[in-house]
């Protein structure tokens, strides 16, 4: 039996995790899967023929130790999903500006070193909206991220400029649509459409996690938007394993890019009968 190691965290008591129906996919053909958190120090990484980046949705907490971890993974046996290389594109959300250079179009969005309440106050006029989003360019699960209006208190921008102090914040228009209607994902393994799901969020909130109540569809999608998805995934360095986009409609009616998740992103593969079994069988392709 062949042994590979799905990377994770000390505990997902407060996630939703669709790992367990691959891996029993995977069982039942003979691979044995381990969940190995990625902040253990005593694992053997040579015991395993690939680690696959799954569920350690804690790393922003402290990315450098966790690419560490990753180049201890990559400078061993084991084969590491997604690359090492990819990792490294994608841990950082200014690849959202080397797509915008290649005519792909993304949501709006200005990268701001260390914003202070009057930067934050000035996007209002620079994205010719009355509420903005702040977040970091290297971090997970909606952490450290904040919907902004233009009667936002002073308390609170002073808040944020504090906590962002010595940090690269990602500022946005607020998209009316994620609470409208949704924010869309397309799952690609291998590089191949999968499925889809829709992520609307709770009454009052922009959050799409399902950790923050939203509510998660099934659809299919325009084939309008799979091509464009394919085309975002071009500029990707190295080939992925798996891959996620997640689109919103912009006031014109255009798709644009909210995220790129090659990392750890959630899968959705409860919401695709078929889905867990097509991962298995790209594992296994790109085991072989």
């Amino acid at each position: 039996m062949s042994r590979i190691a799905f990377l994770t965290m000390d505990s997902l008591a407060e996630f939703v995790s669709y790992d367990e129906l691959v891996a029993d996919c995977l069982e039942a053909r003979g691979i044995q899967v381990d969940n190995v958190s990625w902040r253990s120090r005593t694992v053997k990484w040579d015991a395993y023929e690939m680690v696959i980046i799954r569920s350690p949705w804690d790393y922003q907490q402290a990315a450098d130790d966790f690419i560490t971890v990753l180049e201890s993974i990559d400078a061993s046996a084991a084969v590491l999903w997604n690359p090492l290389e990819v990792v490294r594109w994608n841990v950082r959300k200014t690849y959202l500006q080397e797509l915008q250079d290649r005519g792909i179009t993304i949501v709006p969005t200005q990268f701001v070193q260390s914003p202070t309440v009057s930067q934050m106050r000035g996007m209002f006029e620079v994205f010719a909206s009355d509420q903005i989003v702040i977040k970091p360019v290297v971090g997970a699960n909606a952490n450290d991220t904040f919907w902004l209006r233009q009667d936002s208190s002073a308390a609170e921008l002073q808040q944020i400029e504090a906590l962002y102090s010595r940090r690269l914040a990602l500022l946005q228009p607020f998209i009316p649509s994620v609470t409208e209607y949704g924010e869309t994902s397309l799952i690609f393994f291998g590089g191949e459409y999968s499925h889809s799901v829709l992520k609307t969020p709770q009454t009052g909130d922009f959050r799409v996690q399902e950790e923050h109540g939203s509510r998660i569809q099934s659809i299919v999608p325009n084939p309008a938007l799979i091509e464009f998805s394919q085309r975002v995934l071009a500029p990707i360095p190295q080939r992925t394993l798996y891959a996620r986009v997640d689109l919103v409609e912009l006031p014109n009616g255009q798709p644009a890019v909210m995220e790129l998740e090659l990392i750890e992103p959630s899968l959705y593969l409860s919401y695709d009968a078929d889905s867990a079994a097509r991962f298995a069988d790209v594992i296994q392709r790109f085991s072989a």
